[in-house]
């Protein structure tokens, strides 16, 4: 094999920090050390990876190609040798899991929280995605399981509903609106909205509901992710509309919630792939995350 994995380290090392001194530090090398092998590396593969100015590096663009290869591969590598020293450190595993945006801020940490206490020696690796994102997350193998608050159709997956909830509007503390039981979005749309952008599924879903409702309307500020509605709508620069499971809980000090009197529902899914049996951790998990839905 003429590219070794330690040059790919190397290499993948300087095309992250711009530099051999930087990857050297990045490495806790020295630099010679880094430039001798750059300079091996490129000899043996009959390449040209950087274009060297007075000591300032210009990737070539078959650097550039050859980066976007390296990238996942290594972080392949860095995932087994993860795995290898979790085998010894916990013996019972790790369960990886992913969830739309939203529920990482109210609704999964109590959930994840329970089961830590229950089953203290399963490492959780959690992170979010987008809708979009998902089916590649499980089908990909970078996670188990994963919680969405909108439906996912694709044949490769397993999606099994449990738990149902709404969009909901948010108010800063104080606002006109806040005093009611709930709120329409005729009321809404005479305010600045916060809105989800069209691009993504909550903006099409809310779209869609002023449309059905016959209300014009125009959004001050297009978002992509709840926390930053919530963030806007506390400074003051407007109302918004998100899910309930991103403001539930705890919530967000300084924010009133109110129901929309027009229901814009909504339906939490588990997902995962067809062609895996979950693992006894992942059991273990989807009973914690009904029980805590039940509740």
């Amino acid at each position: 094999m003429r590219f070794k994995l330690r040059q790919m380290e190397v290499f993948r090392a300087v095309m992250l920090t711009g530099s051999m001194n930087g990857a050297a530090k990045l490495l806790f090398v020295s630099q010679p050390a880094v430039s001798r092998l750059i300079a091996h590396t490129e000899q043996s593969l009959g390449l040209t990876l950087f274009d060297r100015d007075k000591g300032k590096l210009t990737p070539t663009p078959e650097a550039h190609r050859l980066f976007e290869e390296v990238g996942p591969l290594f972080e392949e590598a860095l995932r087994i040798d993860d795995f290898a020293r979790d085998l010894a450190a916990r013996p019972e595993g790790a369960l990886t899991l992913c969830s739309s945006p939203s529920l990482g801020l109210n609704f999964l940490p109590p959930v994840m929280a329970r089961y830590l206490e229950r089953y203290p020696n399963v490492r959780l690796k959690y992170h979010t995605t987008l809708l979009a994102d998902m089916a590649h997350e499980l089908l990909g193998r970078k996670a188990e399981l994963a919680v969405s608050v909108l439906p996912i159709d694709h044949p490769n997956l397993i999606v099994e509903p449990f738990a149902t909830g709404k969009m909901v509007c948010i108010l800063p503390a104080g606002h006109p609106l806040a005093g009611q039981a709930d709120v329409g979005l005729a009321e809404l749309a005479a305010y600045r909205l916060v809105l989800y952008s069209r691009n993504i599924p909550f903006g099409q879903l809310v779209a869609a509901a002023f449309q059905r409702a016959g209300v014009s309307w125009t959004a001050s500020v297009d978002i992509v992710r709840a926390e930053l509605a919530c963030a806007l709508v506390r400074a003051g620069a407007g109302v918004a509309i998100v899910d309930q499971f991103s403001v539930g809980q705890e919530g967000w000090p300084g924010l009133e919630v109110r129901p929309l009197r027009e229901s814009i529902p909504l339906a939490l899914s588990l997902v995962r792939s067809r062609f895996d049996a979950p693992s006894r951790h992942a059991q273990r998990f989807v009973r914690i995350l009904k029980e805590c839905a039940a509740t």
